[in-house]
């Protein structure tokens, strides 16, 4: 009886590991093929741009090839022109969604610890963030001239609101026995906010960062347009002066190409800050 047992175990846990073995291909090949789907729209896309654009439907100026923008984006990278306008743009995007990430986190937890704050920035928040902000753009001009401190200022301006917003979405949702635990082991206020209400908060906080990043991007590209200048924003606007089509498509190349890449890192970050949580578990 007892190498019957012991038999029917052996049975069970070869079972079970053939089992986990399965659910783990299952789930590897889930992953290949949802990264391999993205990868086949992209370039069904861009096949079906090159042969739409060689159809004679379309002139070359109305629709160039991909081909022709893609030599145009190697004749720019090659020349350094390329190089210069992107690291100008990631400069005034990436500053200005840093300043709006940390005054962001910084008034979003100060309105959910402090009553008189919270008076005072409440209507201020609930009017400004559905406002097109862009609109206060010829402010912007006029305060500060065409330099890149008025192209920070109007990402700053346009990014900091869903930081803000998703700062006190996440303290708020934050669960009551963590805060009355903390309280009830001594700890105060700085302790509280820094051990426990915002690392409870860490994920609503990265989704309004997620949501801030890409508004980052929109808005210096849509000030380096209409201030000009260097940056893909600038370097768009002037191929567009002088007619040259193949200029602004690569531009919108560039933009879609370094926003995706944006995207993805900002989703790493996530997912290493979040390696504690639930989310980030395997299914």
């Amino acid at each position: 009886m007892a190498g019957l047992e012991g038999q029917a175990t052996d049975q069970a846990t070869l079972a079970e590991a053939e089992a986990r073995i399965s659910h783990d291909a299952l789930r590897r090949f889930d992953d290949i093929f949802r990264r391999g789907a993205g990868a086949f729209s992209i370039l069904a896309l861009l096949v079906a741009w090159e042969v739409f654009a060689r159809s004679g439907k379309v002139t070359p100026f109305m629709l160039p090839p991909f081909s022709v923008v893609a030599e145009r984006i190697y004749t720019d990278a090659f020349h350094g022109d390329l190089w210069i306008n992107l690291g100008l743009t990631l400069y005034r995007a990436l500053t200005g969604f840093f300043i709006a990430a940390i005054g962001g986190v910084t008034l979003g937890a100060l309105m959910s610890r402090s009553r008189l704050v919270r008076w005072f920035f409440d209507p201020l928040i609930s009017v400004g963030f559905p406002m097109p902000k862009i609109a206060f753009l010829p402010i912007i001009i006029l305060w500060l001239g065409l330099y890149d401190i008025s192209k920070i200022s109007m990402v700053v301006f346009d990014a900091i609101f869903p930081v803000v917003t998703a700062t006190l979405a996440g303290i708020a949702g934050v669960d009551k026995a963590l805060i009355w635990s903390g309280r009830n082991m001594g700890a105060g206020e700085r302790q509280m906010m820094w051990q426990i209400i915002l690392p409870a908060a860490l994920p609503q906080i990265l989704t309004g960062l997620q949501v801030a990043l890409p508004i980052a991007l929109i808005v210096a590209i849509i000030a380096e347009m209409a201030m000009g200048g260097y940056g893909l924003g600038g370097a768009m606007m002037t191929a567009s002066r002088y007619a040259n089509s193949p200029g602004v498509f690569a531009g919108i190349v560039e933009i879609a190409v370094v926003g995706y890449i944006l995207i993805k890192a900002m989703a790493f970050i996530r997912r290493r800050l979040l390696v504690w949580h639930t989310e980030t578990a395997p299914s």
